[in-house]
């Protein structure tokens, strides 16, 4: 059986970059037990400040496991099954989103790219805030992950 390539480490901005290029990505967090709580989440990468957000409501259980242990990571698939990024640190949960435009609120607003915004803003903000959203803000402090090269 012949060896193929190994898989090469991504460098700091690749990784930024594939951050940056996908939306979706699986969220990690510690449940009780200490095993691991999977769940797959859209969310927002900010490469200057090195945070993911996530949109979600109070009432998920990725809200408990943050706000009693705030260790998490997100995964990101790459091009190919061969490539991902993950991105290590600990999160913090905002409040709820309590009257409409408020800050929690604007900053999910922020968080829409911009051909995906709401044609009405009023309208979204006051849903923001029937849903009982809050931000995850994962402060990242470390990522690693790595491409297969492979030619044809």
């Amino acid at each position: 059986m012949t060896q193929g390539p190994a898989p090469r480490p991504l460098s700091d901005d690749a990784l930024s970059h594939l951050l940056g290029k996908q939306q979706f990505g699986t969220l990690a967090t510690v449940k009780r037990s200490g095993h691991p709580h999977l769940t797959t989440m859209l969310y927002s990468w900010d490469s200057e400040a090195r945070i993911v957000r996530f949109s979600t409501t109070v009432d998920r259980i990725k809200v408990g496991h943050l706000r009693r242990d705030p260790r998490a990571s997100l995964h990101v698939q790459g091009g190919d099954v061969w490539s991902f990024a993950v991105a290590e640190g600990e999160a913090e949960v905002s409040d709820i989103t309590r009257v409409p435009g408020d800050a929690v609120g604007r900053e999910l607003l922020g968080m829409i790219q911009q051909a995906a915004k709401p044609e009405n803003e009023d309208a979204f903000l006051e849903q923001l805030v029937a849903e009982r959203r809050v931000v995850i803000r994962l402060k990242v402090n470390r990522m690693y992950g790595t491409a297969l090269d492979i030619n044809g």
